[in-house]
Parts: structure tokens; sequence; C-alpha cells
């Protein structure tokens, strides 16, 4: 498996297994730790989750299962995720909301760490774009966490360049990535700057639902499906099994060194990730498929 370098210290496998589902599949912590070994077996060692998946209680969920073999954890990067407050009557929040306050991340990540059942966190990301961020209490909170030892690096996920600039202004250490959505249906942050920055700051980003949430493959309309037949084409001409292992390759192909998040308890789709790794994709194929989802050739 091809490793990314994010920092001196840090590398994650180019695939990156995403636990957004991980309380949909229902898995007991045997089967989720049998799921993580296929993982490892496939060379992905990099985990993405975040404190409100599943409610609250996918961190908790994996740090079950991890915690029967314990020992893999210094096989692992674990990333996961703050700043956002879900409501329900247990907090009692009266609406979903977004605190990137010093307390609150501090609390989110020891409250991660027990449910993780980790003594550190590779990568803790913010969320989302806080409109009430004060970039001094997060640079106190990251520098906080780092000195204590239970972070290592730290990250953002759907910023755009401007906030990313404001926090990165008042940080004593450099943000390792941008986790934001990137699909073949869904271009915005290869236009928006964003990419461009990640290139730019030397930030790999995380690409989360680079299956674009699965409409590719059922959807009707107009742009899906005339996406859906370009990657069909394609997928013959590279001799790839199915259009999951273009899109991935796609992503991949980009010189940000985009790093795919795959969300699935299936370790056939996961499989299909890693094949694209194998895929050559050309410029031409490759703007094929963009001209496509742009719907107009380029000038």
């Amino acid at each position: 498996m091809e490793r990314i370098q994010l920092q001196d210290d840090l590398q994650f496998s180019r695939i990156i297994h995403g636990h957004w589902r991980l309380a949909d599949w229902n898995y007991t912590d045997q089967e989720t730790l049998h799921l993580l070994e296929q993982c490892l077996e496939l060379g992905i060692t990099t985990i993405d989750t975040a404190n409100i998946y599943g409610k609250y209680t996918c961190e908790e969920f994996f740090g079950n299962a991890l915690s029967l073999k314990p020992e893999l954890r210094s096989r692992l990067e674990i990333v996961t995720k703050c700043g956002i407050k879900l409501a329900n009557d247990k907090n009692g929040f009266r609406l979903n909301h977004y605190d990137s306050s010093k307390e609150h991340i501090i609390e989110s990540a020891e409250r991660s760490l027990k449910m993780l059942k980790t003594d550190y966190i590779d990568v803790l990301l913010i969320h989302r774009p806080d409109v009430l961020t004060n970039p001094e209490e997060v640079a106190d909170a990251f520098s906080s966490l780092k000195k204590a030892g239970k972070v290592k690096h730290f990250g953002v996920s759907n910023f755009l360049p401007s906030q990313v600039n404001m926090l990165n202004a008042y940080l004593d250490v450099p943000l390792v990535t941008n986790q934001v959505e990137l699909s073949v249906l869904y271009r915005d942050h290869f236009e928006n700057g964003v990419v461009d920055q990640c290139i730019e700051k030397k930030m790999p980003p995380m690409a989360w639902s680079p299956l674009n949430r699965g409409i590719i493959f059922t959807s009707e309309e107009d742009k899906p499906s005339r996406v859906r037949t370009t990657l069909q084409k394609i997928a013959e001409e590279l001799g790839a099994s199915n259009i999951d292992e273009v899109m991935y390759a796609w992503l991949m192909h980009h010189p940000a060194k985009i790093m795919p998040i795959v969300g699935s308890g299936k370790v056939e789709r996961i499989q299909s990730a890693v094949n694209a790794l194998s895929l050559k994709m050309n410029r031409e194929q490759w703007y094929e498929i963009w001209v496509s989802s742009l719907g107009k050739n380029v000038d």
C-alpha cells in the first residue's frame, strides 16, 4: 500500500477506512476487529472517525473492538474530529451547533481518548468551520493537547482556504490535512481553491464521500447517468472490475495526493479502492471524466 507523508513523523495509508456508518453495520466487537484486521492485511492503517458519528457511539464501538487486540494500536493512525454538538435529550442542546472553544476541544479530545481506549490520537480535526471561532483559543487547545501527548497532530475538515489561513496564522504547529468532499460528481473543491491550497501548504487532503453517497450507481438524472456511462467506458479501457475502481483512481491521479475515505463495512468494497491503486489512468481519460461531469468541453 502506498504511504502518504504528511509530516516527518506522520504517514497515512493512501486508502483510509471510514467509520461514519460503523453503528449501522451492527457488527459485534469481534466482527469489527476482524474487519480491522482485513484492512490491515490490505495495507490500510489509517482509520477515520468522529466524536458525533453514530450519535456519539462509533468511537466507543471501535475502541471496544480494538481493546480485544490492543497490540494493533501501534500499527494504526487514528483520525477523529470535534467541533459539532448534536441536539438530543441527553446533552440538553436545543439545536445542532458548532463549538470550537478551547474548553470543548479539550473536553472532546479527552472523551475520544476514553471511548477509543487509547493514550493518544494521531490527528484531531475541527469538523466544520465555526463562525464564532476564536483562533487564539483553538491554538491554546491544540498546544495543550500536544504538550500533554494526547494528540500528535491537528487538521481541519470542510474548511475553505480563507478559514485555513485564518487558523494557521495563530498556530505554532502546522495543520496536516483538510478533509473535504471530493468525487467525480462533486468537483467544487477543485475549483474554489481548496485543493490548490492543499498542494501549496503540503497538506494532502482526505476525501470523504468519494463515491458521492452511491448516487452514481442508481440515479437516472442526466449528470449521474452521463458520468456513469463515461466511467463504464474508462473501466473497460483500464481493465477495471467496476466503476468504483475508476472513481477512486480518478481522485488519486491528481497531484494533491488525495486520500479517499472508504466508508464501507464490506471488505469487497474496500478491496475495490485498493485495486484502484494499480490502475494507470492517463491525462486524457482523466479529463474525459471531468468533461462528462462538467457537462461541456473545456475551452
